[in-house]
């Protein structure tokens, strides 16, 4: 299982981390605000994955992989972010048992107003993978985010919308929208306390959910690359319709490369 593997790395990347906390203790804590904000401008990846152990209404578990992406870049003079998502995924067991494929991927272009807080917003775009796990539709939307560091750790929220917009035969309209509120709050050695539930509602199967998350990270600096490694219970507080997850397990390794 992927989450099994994930959590795995997790434990190893704990470990090495270890040897290197000492002499990097100032660099990760100075370096924590940044390495949560999502909308530093450093070429950045993401290796993430969400365990589902129970949902209502189904039976069984399920989990999804995520590797994303962000890259920074200038078209005449503004700041962008290009960020982008793709799943894999393992449905729950059915009758023909489970099912684990690559999902639709999802494409973002943030630009970006810089200051004390800094927000962005821009288009979406999601292409669907054509696996047994895609939503079979092209998708369009919007996204729009905003992140106020502090000088004990970082509040932001991240919202968006989507929406299918060419016919497929068998599949499903989609009209999904999530709200993500991102609360971390700096200890010492580079840990911190992280919440970062993705309250989600589709509009067009009336599933809703709202996750609250508590979980703990650290940052580690090695040279110019940083890496943020983190584990994050959630519980949903609200949840209706089928499959609605009640809990579910986020964790993660992020890396973050400065290119300067």
């Amino acid at each position: 299982m992927i989450h099994r593997g994930l959590i795995s790395i997790f434990f190893i990347v704990s470990l090495g981390a270890t040897s290197v906390r000492a002499q990097e203790a100032t660099s990760a804590d100075n370096g924590a605000n940044t390495a949560n904000n999502p909308l530093t401008p450093e070429v950045t990846l993401n290796l993430q994955d969400y365990f589902v152990p129970t949902m209502s209404g189904i039976r069984g578990s399920s989990n999804q992989f995520l590797l994303r992406g962000l890259v920074p870049e200038k078209i005449g003079g503004v700041p962008q972010l290009l960020r982008f998502t793709v799943p894999v995924a393992t449905a729950p067991p059915l009758p023909t048992g489970s099912e684990t494929a690559v999902g639709d991927v999802t494409l973002t272009d943030f630009f970006v107003l810089p200051g004390k807080v800094t927000f962005a917003g821009g288009p979406l775009l999601v292409l669907p993978s054509g696996t047994a796990l895609s939503q079979g539709r092209w998708q369009t939307g919007a996204a729009g985010a905003a992140v106020a560091p502090q000088s004990w750790g970082v509040l932001g929220a991240l919202a968006i919308y989507q929406h299918s917009f060419a016919a497929a035969l068998g599949h499903d309209d989609v009209s999904l929208l999530t709200f993500q509120p991102i609360v971390t709050y700096n200890l010492a050695q580079g840990f911190y306390i992280r919440s970062s539930g993705i309250w989600t509602f589709d509009l067009v199967h009336n599933l809703s959910y709202v996750p609250i998350g508590l979980g703990l990270g650290q940052v580690v600096q090695f040279g110019k690359t940083t890496m943020n490694y983190f584990i994050e219970p959630q519980y949903s507080v609200a949840r209706e319709g089928t499959g609605a997850p009640r809990w579910q397990i986020f964790g993660g390794v992020n890396f973050q490369f400065a290119m300067h």
